[in-house]
């Protein structure tokens, strides 16, 4: 494998993935409806496809071509993905432009686009399995703690709202700082981390890795207690691989919805394992994940759990963390047609604001019994949101709910 692979390489045929897109304005409360989609070739510059969005700021997901499936499956092959170039236009609002766009095979891409008078290009990155990358610097795995403050609570591990990431080496005053939901900070680092064509098993243990990783760097306050102003970098020599408006991929955006709040523990420590990584092949180290050796354990049927615990050894368990900032109810369980209470009141309330700025989501009248018209409204919120249709309310829905509802109320 060669030191860099970041030198251009042209788009080539093989196989088909997916990209759906959602164009907002402000943030994911408010959809940015007849915007002007249009997907180039990077290589020739030409429009492949040109679509205006509906009232719920989407397109319909558009078919594209990519390599064979087998360029993802081992390190020594072409190139695994295609690249394209998207222009958004709005009237009012200026361009916005994202390139490379990375598709893989038989996988679907989400790009989400937030419109604003200050819109600034995008280029993304290689993703680093194949880009050329700073190694990280090995740290302990349990650290020492900070003395408290009121940003976590501590001694107990949370899982925020939102997360500080700092665009470039801690020390780079100069550097942007971000503030992005920690979901979709979490969907970012393992699109930019990993390659979302490997079996379901081995994104999972990564992604629970990436969690434990940064679930760290928020319980000890790790940048925090040195000065800092931020929560996390995106150095690949500290911390982990992120882009501000990448594009994100749906095979990893289901898996992070469904276990965003657990995370890595050794023995009984509290604290969460700070799980550390690479790629196997230009660097290996012992007590730290393979990324290539976890996607061959999942080709092997090995459970996530199991892909865990041959890097981390077999005392590490997964905990959940007991708190969520800034979700005013937790999720306590799934809600389905003949369940009743304060829990399905608050789901009632937030679609019922939700609907109005997504109007295919039919109003609802705020009883707290849910019945089908619930129901309904339920399904028509998991498909505007790329979910699972299923109608019930359960974790990974509970809590998107609660995140587009937050994005509709906050202050502008």
């Amino acid at each position: 494998m060669p030191e860099s692979n970041t030198a251009p390489v042209k788009n080539t045929e093989g196989g088909y993935g997916l990209l759906k897109t959602n164009i907002y304005l402000r943030n994911i409360g408010t959809p940015a409806e007849n915007a002007e989609v249009s997907i180039l070739n990077p290589d020739t510059g030409n429009v492949i496809e040109q679509a205006r969005t509906n009232s719920e700021g989407q397109l319909p997901p558009i078919r594209l071509t990519t390599p064979p499936i087998e360029n993802s499956q081992s390190y020594n092959r072409p190139r695994p993905f295609n690249q394209y170039n998207m222009r958004v236009r709005l009237t009012n609002f200026y361009d916005a432009v994202i390139d490379n766009i990375q598709i893989y095979p038989n996988t679907t891409a989400i790009q989400n686009v937030v419109l604003t008078p200050l819109t600034e290009d995008i280029i993304i990155p290689y993703p680093v399995l194949w880009g050329d990358f700073p190694d990280k610097i090995p740290e302990a795995e349990i650290k020492k703690l900070p003395f408290p403050s009121n940003l976590v609570v501590l001694p107990e591990p949370v899982t925020p709202s939102v997360i500080i990431v700092h665009d470039g080496v801690p020390s780079d005053k100069s550097a942007r700082n971000y503030t992005v939901s920690f979901k979709d900070y979490i969907k970012n680092v393992a699109s930019s981390e990993i390659y979302a064509s490997w079996p379901r098993e081995t994104l999972k243990a990564n992604i629970l890795a990436i969690l434990s990783f940064t679930l760290n760097r928020v319980y000890t306050e790790w940048y925090r207690s040195k000065g800092y102003d931020f929560t996390i970098t995106n150095s690949t020599a500290y911390d982990q691989s992120f882009t501000y408006g990448r594009n994100i991929f749906q095979e990893i955006s289901d898996i992070v919805d469904e276990v965003f709040t657990m995370y890595i523990s050794r023995g009984d420590a509290n604290q969460p394992l700070f799980a550390q990584y690479c790629d196997g092949i230009r660097v290996n180290r012992d007590g730290w994940l393979s990324q290539w050796g976890s996607k061959e354990l999942g080709d092997r049927g090995f459970s996530a759990l199991q892909i865990l615990r041959n890097y981390y050894g077999y005392d590490i368990t997964l905990k959940e963390a007991k708190k969520v900032e800034g979700i005013p109810l937790s999720f306590s369980g799934v809600l389905s047609i003949g369940s009743r209470g304060d829990a399905v009141r608050t789901i009632q309330n937030q679609l019922n604001t939700i609907s109005n700025n997504y109007p295919l989501i039919p109003k609802l009248i705020a009883d707290g019994i849910y019945g089908e018209k619930t129901a309904e409204a339920v399904r028509e919120f998991q498909e505007t949101f790329d979910l699972p249709v299923t109608g019930t309310v359960n974790f990974p829905t509970w809590y998107a709910v609660s995140d587009v509802y937050n994005a509709i109320t906050m202050p502008s």
